[in-house]
């Protein structure tokens, strides 16, 4: 292992310990240097952590584990997403789903009809 490499892992750790420490969605936009209306963050902060998290997951599952830097971009991009809009309007949540007519269904509760 060159000394590189532990220094890469060294920051990695110390970045996953970071993560771990942070609660409210003022944390993590304090933590990673984005400006912020605290008023919009008091009405929408669970909304902005739910799509947060599903911005991660879409890049984890599309290119991997993110970046310090890709964390920054995804949270600065659910920040935003809840800047000009709000929650109902952006549907981060299944009531607002099904309210709006958008349901799912997972793959597992469809059956195959028997013979009638």
């Amino acid at each position: 292992m060159t000394r590189n490499d532990s220094n890469e892992r060294d920051a990695s750790s110390r970045f996953a310990e970071d993560l771990a420490e942070l609660e409210s969605a003022e944390d993590f936009l304090a933590y990673f240097g984005i400006d912020y209306e605290p008023g919009r963050v008091h009405i929408c902060r669970l909304h902005i952590l739910q799509r947060f998290h599903d911005y991660l997951e879409g890049h984890r599952q599309r290119n991997g584990e993110p970046t310090r830097e890709d964390y920054r971009a995804l949270l600065q991009h659910a920040y935003a997403d809840f800047v000009d809009s709000d929650a109902q309007t952006e549907k981060v949540f299944r009531v607002f789903k099904k309210a709006a007519g958008i349901a799912t269904v997972p793959v597992s509760a469809i059956t195959r009809a028997g013979p009638r």
